[in-house]
C-alpha cells in the first residue's frame, strides 16, 4: 500500500471542556462563603455584572410554592467529568444573547426594587437600611487573652529586657492558655540565657487566670492547685500519674498517693473542678458559624417544605442596557471584542449560578424524601443511603450529587446537618429485612450503654447479642469500632468508674491522649 497525501471530510461529535464548563463544575462544590467571594471577584472584574436588588431566586420556587427542578451539573474525574460537562452544556445552552430567552422584554427594563422576604420561623429578618443607627459601633471590643496577659506584664515587670522576654512568651500562648513544651528556641532567638527565660516564665505563671502559660496539662493543674494551697505530696503523686487517672486504675493510684478510697475520691473530685484550658475564658479569633444552604420545615399537609436560603444565594444580573449602549458607541475592534467577552462571561455566570441553585434544591429535596423517617422520628430511623440512590432518583450523575453535597448544610427541626451526614453505610438486618444505617446503629449502642446498670456493665459481646436480638446483624469488632469512635470507654473502665462512684458522665468521655488539649469533664 503506497503512502500518499489526501484530503478527507469527517463528521464527528465531541465535548470540549471549555473554561466556562470547568467553572460551572467547580461552582457546584463551593460553599456559600466561597461562592460569595468568587462572585465578588467577578463583580470587580466584569463591568457588565451588577448586584441584583431583589431577593427572588429563580431556583427557589414557582407560583404554587413547590420547588422548581432542573437537570444538574458537575462531575468527578474521567467519565464523570465528561458526563457533567455534557449535562451543563445541554442545560445552560449555547445562546448567550439573554439569560432567560422567554423573558427578553423584562430583562431590558430595570426590575422594581423589593424588600427581601423575611423568614421569621428561621430567625431571618428583612434587610436593614444602612442609614439606620448602628449600636454595634459603640460595643466594646472583646478582651483577648493576649491583651489580658500584656496588661499584667506591664504591672509586674519593670526591666525592659525581662518585659521583652515576657511579651515574646505571651505571643506564643495559644487560645487554651498553653505555651510550647520546649522554650529553648525562644532563649536562642532572643539571645537571652535560659535561666532568664525560666525566671520570666515563673512570673507569667502567676498571672490570672490561674494555670495560664503552662507547658502541659500536669503543670497547668499544678499551678491551680498551688493557687488553692492544695498541692501536697499526695496531690503531687496524683498529678504525676494522670495516665492512671485516664485508665481509672484506682488501686494503683491509692498505692502511689498513700491514701484510702475516700480520700482518693475527694482528690479526683477536686481535680475535676480545675480548669484544664484557662485561656478559653477570654476572647479569641471569631469562629465562623455554619450558615445553612437549605431550610427544611414541616408543611401544612404533614410533609416537609424544602427551600433554599436566599441569603446565601449570589444575586447578580447582566446589565443589558449598558451593553447595548456600549455596542452603539464603541468603535475600536479591541474594545468591541473585550465587551463581547465580558457579556459572554457575565451571561454564563448568571446561568451557572441559577443552575447551581436548582441542583442544590433538587438534591436536598430528594434527600428529605429518602430520609423522611429521620425528620419525623429521629436518628434511630435514619435509613442507609448512598450517592447512587439519590443520583438515580433525580437522573443525575453520582459525581454531581457528590459535589452538591460537599460543604452544604441543611437546617432542620433536629438541628443543622451537612448534606453528607444523610449518606450512611448499611448494616444488614438479622432477619433479612430492611438494612439499618450505621448512624442509627451507633445511636442504638449509645442508648444501651447509657441505660446499663452499675452492676451489669455491657461488654462488646453482650452488645452484639442485644443488637442481634433487635434485628441488627453486626460483628463484635464493628461494635468496638463504633464505641471507640463515640469515645465510650471499655466495659472494664466503665465498671471501675461506676463502682468507685465517679459519676455517670465519665463513661463516655475518657481522658484524651493529648496532654495539652484535655476534655474538662474527663479529668
Amino acid at each position: 500500500m503506497a503512502i500518499t497525501q489526501r484530503l478527507e471530510f469527517r463528521q464527528s461529535q465531541s465535548l470540549v471542556m471549555t473554561p466556562q464548563l470547568m467553572q460551572a463544575i467547580k461552582l457546584l462544590q463551593l460553599s456559600n462563603l466561597d461562592i460569595a467571594a468568587f462572585v465578588e471577584g467577578e463583580l470587580e472584574r466584569n463591568p457588565l455584572l451588577e448586584r441584583a436588588s431583589e431577593d427572588a431566586g429563580p431556583a427557589a420556587r414557582d407560583e404554587n410554592g413547590s420547588p422548581r427542578e432542573s437537570e444538574g451539573s458537575g462531575a468527578d474525574s474521567g467519565a464523570g467529568e465528561m458526563e457533567a460537562a455534557r449535562d451543563i452544556a445541554e442545560n445552560l445552552g449555547t445562546g448567550l444573547d439573554n439569560v432567560f430567552p422567554d423573558d427578553a422584554a423584562a430583562s431590558a427594563t430595570p426590575r422594581p426594587e423589593r424588600e427581601p422576604a423575611a423568614y421569621s420561623e428561621w430567625g431571618n429578618t428583612a434587610a436593614v437600611s444602612s442609614d439606620d443607627y448602628n449600636l454595634e459601633a459603640f460595643v466594646a471590643a472583646e478582651t483577648t487573652l493576649r491583651d489580658h496577659l500584656s496588661e499584667q506584664l506591664g504591672m509586674s515587670l519593670a526591666d525592659p529586657a525581662s518585659r521583652m522576654i515576657g511579651q515574646y512568651l505571651i505571643d506564643l500562648v495559644d487560645d487554651a492558655g498553653y505555651l510550647p513544651a520546649d522554650l529553648g528556641d525562644a532563649a536562642a532567638r532572643l539571645g537571652a540565657a535560659p535561666a532568664a527565660v525560666e525566671a520570666v516564665l515563673a512570673i507569667l505563671q502567676t498571672f490570672e487566670p490561674p494555670g495560664v502559660c503552662a507547658r502541659n496539662l500536669s503543670e497547668c493543674l499544678a499551678i491551680q492547685l498551688r493557687e488553692r494551697d492544695r498541692y501536697d505530696p499526695a496531690m503531687q503523686a496524683l498529678i504525676a500519674h494522670l495516665d492512671l487517672v485516664a485508665k481509672r486504675d484506682l488501686a494503683a493510684l491509692r498505692k502511689l498517693c498513700g491514701v484510702d478510697a475516700e480520700d482518693l475520691a475527694d482528690m479526683l473530685g477536686e481535680l475535676r473542678r480545675l480548669d484544664p484550658k484557662p485561656g478559653l475564658k477570654f476572647g479569641s479569633v471569631a469562629v465562623q458559624p455554619v450558615v445553612p444552604d437549605v431550610f427544611v420545615r414541616p408543611g401544612p399537609d404533614g410533609g416537609w417544605l424544602v427551600e433554599l436560603n436566599s441569603d446565601t444565594l449570589p444575586k447578580v444580573l447582566v446589565n443589558q442596557g449598558y451593553y447595548a449602549e456600549l455596542s452603539r458607541n464603541v468603535r475600536k475592534d479591541g474594545d468591541k471584542s473585550y465587551f463581547a467577552h465580558c457579556m459572554q462571561n457575565a451571561t454564563w455566570l448568571v446561568r451557572a449560578l441559577d443552575q447551581r441553585a436548582r441542583t442544590i434544591l433538587k438534591v436536598a429535596t430528594e434527600i428529605v424524601r429518602q430520609q423522611d423517617a429521620f425528620f419525623t422520628h429521629g436518628v434511630a430511623h435514619l435509613r442507609p443511603l448512598n450517592l447512587k440512590a439519590v443520583a438515580d432518583a433525580i437522573q443525575m450523575h453520582e459525581s454531581t450529587v457528590s459535589r452538591v453535597t460537599a460543604n452544604k448544610y441543611m437546617a432542620t427541626n433536629r438541628g443543622i446537618f451537612e448534606l453528607k451526614y444523610f449518606f450512611t453505610a448499611a448494616i444488614a438486618a438479622a432477619d433479612g429485612g430492611e438494612a439499618h444505617s450505621a448512624e442509627a446503629v451507633r445511636h442504638r449502642i449509645r442508648q444501651l450503654i447509657d441505660a446499663e446498670a452499675p452492676d451489669a456493665i455491657l461488654s462488646d459481646d453482650v452488645l452484639v447479642e442485644q443488637l442481634r436480638a433487635a434485628g441488627i446483624e453486626i460483628a463484635r469488632r464493628t461494635v468496638a469500632k463504633y464505641r471507640e469512635a463515640m469515645r465510650i470507654a471499655s466495659s472494664v473502665q466503665r465498671r471501675r468508674d461506676k463502682q468507685a462512684g465517679l459519676g455517670a458522665g465519665l463513661s463516655g468521655r475518657p481522658l484524651p491522649r493529648d496532654d495539652r488539649a484535655p476534655d474538662p469533664a474527663a479529668v
